[in-house]
């Protein structure tokens, strides 16, 4: 009884519009046609049933007084043998019913248990109210009507189903209903009406309208009389199998608490055990753990409880145990049972004493647990399992389909909000964007949450071109002087071939830059020069080529030495950038390949910048990482790691030097920060920087101290060929020197080690500095 069509008409059926008779003479009608049966057996109960029905002519009426039944109930008992066996009559679900009513005169127990009230009438179910009983009442008397009136067959019947309180258990269950018309006859007052072939295809064309149905046939004019059986087969398991299966192919089941407990109280139905707990965790395979979504995916029963660490971890093995062995866990007693007794004990707390738990898995993936606990032991056992076997593809697919969900909404947040992240920070951006997601179900003034990872200790290294800035200038400087030469050439020729003042002045202008570039470069001048060039100057050479065939040889000298994309002169700056480039490219490629070794040895936030030079910041500690610990031999083996790359990045570019177009040398510093600070995620940049006043003093040191000088000298702190590392406490010092040993022993860095006084920067003083060369 679940077609939609019928929401619509069920309010026109207020009560059952056919007259109804309680009749026994259909069924007395079947036990005289057994009296000469061949079967001596249903011969003899038919005649001693005609022989009583002597005593008992009200029987053979339409029955009005329910008090006769009673009278007559061992008779009436005999003639229901019919259809009640003696053999089922206390297993089956059966009940004799006043035609197409509600009251039952005869039942099983099972029957009366289930369905009728004390009154004997049936309950209502929990699915359908009266109206849409009548309905469906009316529309199968039609159809017995044109069976027997027209001689139309039946269509197949569709499943009525009845949704029952189980008063025993709590809970509910879902019956078929199969209703038995053998003993309900229909009269009619009349003449039957003719009915057409088109009108009864226009009655199967319009099956929910009742109303036409009841125009054409009106019931007034027919009577039911007899009585129908009703019969109830527990579909339980299948319309909790199927109604798992549309829950859980909707988006969201996985991610409401409402949604969630729902599907628990199912899987209670399914198993009858109304205090049953279900639970599922997802499985992060990255991580190779069990997570927590967000108080999303993870519904676990177990692990979402337990709040110390160390039963989470037990927890945690436990479950990574299953895995191992991919095979159900079941704990029929967990109070006898052989668990370690910190679990053991954690769950007899929650009030659980028999779990089962299963693997979730997608194309052999393991993508979660599904927990089932009842505090009653014995509840669950090995045959519990074929049930879970039923749905618990269900919950794989669920889980798989709501954690690519999660995981799309939380990116398209993460590129909203936060750019590109680090991979191995990208938890901690997911967590909050979760918890975004969480606090926007119920707020439209849902914020962000800070991102903050306090106690990281950082590491900074710069590995800079030594006086970038003054070869770039001199090469442009050159390059704009050769331009002006060549364009100098092609006005002198053409003032020895054609006296025009505007040549001359031009080439005044010409010579008077070149003077003034033979001094010294402005920035100013470049754009200036250039420009006038371009507007002034070269619009001319192609009137002096028309005008002047002589001149063609020069001015093609000149076009030759433009650069083709850039329309100017671009030999020494090219060989300059071209140096440059190499040497950065080299740079950040052993950083990149160096860095790749070092996150396999303790994961940690990487970033790196190119500009005349490359350089890098490294923040490293517990809190950046999920659920791996991070212990002080990690930073040491860290500050090794960026010493040794140090010394790898110097001996690459100074061996990158003889091949350079340009020479250009290399300076190496680290600046050591002992104490660990916060970093904090800016939203508005999309960046990170550092947290708190007292740390901001350590991005003041990383952008001034790579041109510091050492202290009353006029000597840079880098020098080409060294490794500068600046410190500020003598305890770091004592640190590295036992790395330059160690680096020295392996015949990595020379002998000599300086200790030089940086002299005070702005804002910042008491700087020092170990220097030691790398050997080439």
């Amino acid at each position: 009884m679940n077609d939609p069509n019928t929401q619509t008409l069920e309010a026109s059926i207020e009560t059952f519009p056919f007259n109804t008779v309680l009749s026994f003479l259909p069924i007395i009608e079947y036990w005289r046609a057994k009296t000469n049966e061949p079967s001596k057996a249903l011969s003899l109960v038919a005649r001693q049933i005609a022989k009583e029905l002597k005593d008992a002519p009200e029987l053979l009426e339409p029955i009005e007084d329910f008090t006769v039944l009673e009278q007559h109930y061992e008779l009436v008992a005999q003639l229901m043998s019919a259809v009640f066996p003696a053999a089922t009559f206390e297993t089956e679900t059966m009940g004799a019913i006043t035609p197409l009513q509600d009251f039952s005169f005869y039942f099983s127990p099972k029957f009366s248990e289930i369905i009728l009230n004390n009154d004997h009438e049936l309950k209502q179910p929990l699915n359908m109210d009266t109206k849409t009983m009548h309905y469906y009442l009316t529309r199968l008397t039609y159809m017995l009507i044109l069976e027997k009136f027209y001689h139309i067959p039946q269509p197949p019947r569709e499943p009525l189903i009845y949704t029952i309180p189980d008063y025993k258990t709590g809970l509910y269950r879902h019956y078929n209903i199969e209703l038995n018309s053998s003993f309900l006859k229909i009269q009619h007052s009349g003449e039957n009406p003719e009915i057409t072939p088109e009108t009864i295809q226009q009655l199967y064309d319009n099956i929910n309208n009742l109303e036409m149905w009841m125009e054409v046939l009106p019931p007034e004019q027919f009577t039911l009389e007899g009585f129908y059986v009703m019969k109830l087969v527990d579909v339980t398991d299948q319309e909790v199998l199927s109604s798992l299966k549309y829950d859980l192919l909707q988006t969201d089941v996985m991610l409401a608490a409402d949604r969630f407990e729902q599907l628990q109280e199912k899987i209670r139905v399914l198993f009858k055990r109304p205090n049953l707990q279900l639970g599922v965790t997802a499985f992060h395979k990255n991580r190779n753990t069990f997570v927590n979504f967000g108080n999303k995916i993870n519904h676990s029963f177990l692990v979402q409880n337990i709040k110390d660490s160390n039963f989470s971890r037990e927890f945690r093995a436990m479950y990574r145990q299953l895995i191992q062995e991919n095979k159900p866990l079941v704990v029929k007693d967990v109070a006898s049972s052989n668990l370690p007794e910190k679990i053991k004990k954690e769950i007899l707390r929650l009030g659980i004493n028999n779990i089962i738990l299963v693997l979730l898995c997608f194309h052999d993936e393991t993508i979660g647990i599904l927990e089932l606990g009842s505090p009653n032991s014995n509840d669950l056992d090995n045959f519990s399992l074929s049930k879970v076997e039923q749905f618990m593809p269900l919950f794989s697919v669920a889980v798989k389909r709501n954690a690519e969900e999660i995981e799309n909404r939380v990116q398209a947040i993460i590129k909203e909000r936060f750019t590109a992240i680090h991979p191995v920070l990208e938890w901690r951006f997911k967590e909050a964007a979760l918890n975004f997601l969480e606090l926007s179900e119920t707020s439209k003034q849902a914020e962000m949450e800070p991102i903050i990872f306090p106690e990281v200790y950082p590491l900074y290294g710069v590995s800079d071109i030594r006086g970038s800035s003054t070869e770039r200038n001199n090469a442009i400087q050159e390059d704009l002087i050769e331009h002006l030469q060549l364009a100098e050439n092609v006005l002198i020729k053409a003032l020895e071939l054609q006296e025009l003042p505007i040549l001359d002045e031009l080439r005044f202008f010409i010579s008077k830059h070149l003077e003034k570039l033979k001094q010294g470069l402005l920035s100013e001048d470049e754009v200036s020069i250039f420009n006038s060039i371009k507007t002034e100057v070269e619009p001319l050479f192609e009137y002096l080529e028309t005008t002047n065939p002589e001149l063609k040889p020069v001015i093609d000298t000149y076009w030759e030495a433009m650069d083709p994309k850039l329309g100017i002169l671009y030999k020494r700056r090219k060989s300059f950038e071209e140096s440059l480039t190499t040497l950065n490219d080299a740079i950040s490629d052993l950083l990149d390949e160096e860095e790749e070794k070092a996150q396999e040895m303790f994961p940690h936030y990487f970033q790196k910048y190119k500009t005349d030079g490359v350089e890098h910041n490294i923040y490293i500690g517990e809190s950046l990482v999920d659920g791996i610990q991070f212990d002080p031999i990690i930073l040491k083996n860290m500050r090794l790691w960026q010493l040794m790359m140090m010394c790898k990045i110097s001996k690459k570019t100074a061996m990158l030097k003889e091949n350079l177009q340009v020479t250009l040398d290399t300076t190496h510093l680290i600046l050591i920060h002992a104490q660990p600070l916060s970093i904090r995620f800016r939203l508005d940049e999309r960046q990170f920087d550092v947290d708190g006043a007292y740390n901001i003093r350590y991005e003041i040191i990383k952008k001034r101290i790579d041109k510091a000088y050492i202290v009353n000298s006029e000597e840079r702190l880098t020098q080409p060929g060294k490794i500068a590392i600046v410190y500020s406490q003598a305890k770091e010092a004592t640190e590295y020197l036992e790395y330059i040993d160690y680096l020295q022993n392996k015949g990595i860095l020379e002998e000599d080690i300086e200790n030089v006084e940086i002299e005070e920067l702005q804002g910042v003083k008491g700087l020092q500095a170990l220097r030691v060369k790398v050997k080439k």
